[in-house]
């Protein structure tokens, strides 16, 4: 099955910050950018840090499974291989975790790995990879 890309746009408070952050430490290829703007692939999926000083850093937070989950939140579901490949380049360059890599709803249909961190602006991104892919949105 062939997904469309999605299309984010989020606010930064630093285009260098953003770049280091997601071209560099996310591997994530940088496409076309303004003095304001910058384009981002995020395996596929076009994401776009708009410079919104302003707006940067606002964020709450809800309870999911026992932890204080951020919200608003984006990311991406990788496979296993992957997502702890990414984890421990995370862990390697010293990001602090709002929520360290784990293994949520243990047994169930929705069991994934997860893992939330912040961006340079305070962007919260989780990163998951399921225990059957098949199950995303499996309800029980």
């Amino acid at each position: 099955m062939s997904l469309p890309p999605f299309h984010l746009a989020f606010p930064v408070d630093d285009l260098a910050a953003a770049r280091r952050f997601y071209g560099e430490l996310l591997g994530c290829p940088e496409g076309r950018s303004a003095d304001e703007w910058v384009d981002f692939d995020l395996h596929g999926h076009q994401i776009v840090a708009h410079l919104a000083p302003e707006e940067a850093r606002i964020r709450a937070t809800n309870r999911v499974d026992g932890d204080e989950v951020p919200v608003p939140h984006f990311g991406i579901v990788l496979r296993m291989k992957e997502w702890k490949a990414l984890a421990a380049r995370l862990e390697q360059a010293g990001v602090e975790f709002v929520i360290a890599p784990t293994v949520r709803f243990e047994g169930q249909a929705g069991e994934q790995a997860t893992m939330f961190f912040l961006d340079p602006a305070g962007n919260a991104l989780e990163f998951k990879a399921m225990a059957d892919p098949a199950r995303l949105f499996a309800r029980n």
